[in-house]
């Protein structure tokens, strides 16, 4: 193994790789093509902004992955990746964006070269980024292979987080702490949402001494007034006003590696449902922390949460939370576990998540979360640490 500008040691890498060949035996996949770029660095370390293009890391049973990609990409690859100049496999931009070629009829021919023309062939096919044109290609060009879906198979290797990446995602939380106490800090009544928003991504990409900040694979969302009503709308140039809260959802970055944490803020002084609705969403979310054990299951995170706002006359419907660690636009979830009712999932020392129960309201939203951690026993342990509360700044 040779290793490049790689974030992470060649003991962690080769874990990583032998964790996803077991998964691939016990599906009799032969060989394995991920294009989800969050699974491309978390096999190899590439890490660059192409995933606009088709590429993707071919994974056999023996050897080094394949990185293959975008000619223009090689040089990125040798310079992020761990992989040896021959395990590069580009393609010309011929294939890009044509209504003639496609770069999976290079993709085949690659398969082909390599001796997998009548293989088992798994692809991520519930992924962001490989299409429908994509799939039909492959089996058009590779008739006598057999694709099957391997959608996630690669992200649930990533569950169970190492000692060296829970170390990223720590000086992720140092950096999340910092851009939600600027936000605090700077709100205030006539204040321009974008203005305040510019000043969070300074916070985000400065860092924390030498933990330089990575960019988010989701933006900031800040909604204020009424539209904190719905969850994923971001900022405009609308000024802070008194009598409104706004929400932040942000999340620290470092290498990729992101800890995401929400606070809420409200400038004046807040109606009684929206204080009721407060000690509720902190009542369930310390029950959630307490049950979050390992060997506990998913969804008694969600049951923790679900008890203290019934009482209160609250109705979510929606799950609480998702794993978390390495990611890429547009989402920086994992894709595999829920924190809902329904999921039995067995929780497991190194797991991390986002434990996130907001409130939606007609008129107004609150959003107070946790980054977490399963720890080896006890109840989990929370990546930051500010208060559980909503700031209300008068």
């Amino acid at each position: 193994m040779t290793r490049n500008a790689t974030a992470f040691s060649e003991t962690e890498y080769l874990r990583r790789l032998n964790k996803t060949r077991a998964a691939m035996s016990e599906q009799g996949i032969d060989v394995l093509f991920v294009e989800d770029p969050s699974n491309m660095a978390w096999l190899t370390g590439y890490d660059g902004w192409s995933f606009y293009v088709h590429q993707g890391v071919i994974l056999t049973h023996e050897g080094e992955p394949l990185w293959w990609g975008r000619n223009m990409d090689a040089n990125g690859a040798r310079r992020t990746a761990w992989l040896s100049n021959d395990s590069l496999r580009p393609y010309g931009d011929e294939y890009v964006q044509s209504t003639t070629h496609h770069p999976m009829q290079h993709l085949a021919a690659l398969l082909a070269e390599l001796g997998y023309e009548t293989a088992r062939i798994g692809v991520e096919m519930e992924n962001y980024y490989f299409s429908a044109k994509a799939y039909t290609t492959l089996v058009e060009c590779l008739p006598k292979a057999q694709i099957v879906d391997a959608t996630a198979l690669v992200n649930w290797q990533r569950a169970v987080k190492s000692d060296e990446e829970l170390g990223f995602m720590r000086r992720a939380a140092r950096i999340a702490e910092k851009m939600i106490d600027g936000a605090i800090e700077r709100a205030e009544p006539g204040l321009r949402k974008n203005e305040l928003v510019a000043e969070i991504y300074g916070d985000a990409l400065r860092g924390v001494g030498d933990d330089w900040g990575d960019y988010p694979a989701i933006v900031p969302m800040c909604p204020s007034g009424a539209d904190a009503s719905a969850p994923h709308l971001t900022w405009d140039g609308n000024t802070l006003k008194t009598g409104e809260c706004t929400f932040f959802e942000l999340a620290g970055v470092y290498r990729r590696y992101h800890t995401p944490f929400c606070r809420t803020i409200f400038l004046g002084t807040p109606p009684d449902d929206m204080k009721r609705a407060e000690a509720a969403l902190v009542e369930g979310l310390e029950a959630g922390l307490e049950v979050a054990r390992a060997g506990n299951r998913a969804r008694d995170i969600a049951n923790a949460l679900a008890g203290p706002l019934e009482r209160a006359g609250i109705e979510r419907g929606a799950r609480c939370g998702y794993p978390i660690g390495l990611s890429y636009p547009p989402d920086w979830g994992e894709r595999t576990i829920s924190l809902r009712a329904a999921d039995e999932t067995v929780l497991e020392p190194g797991m991390t998540f986002h434990f996130m129960p907001g409130i939606w309201a007609p008129t107004w939203g609150l959003e107070i979360t946790e980054s977490i951690l399963i720890r080896e026993s006890g109840p989990a342990e929370a990546f930051c640490d500010r208060p559980r509360q909503m700031f209300v700044k008068p």
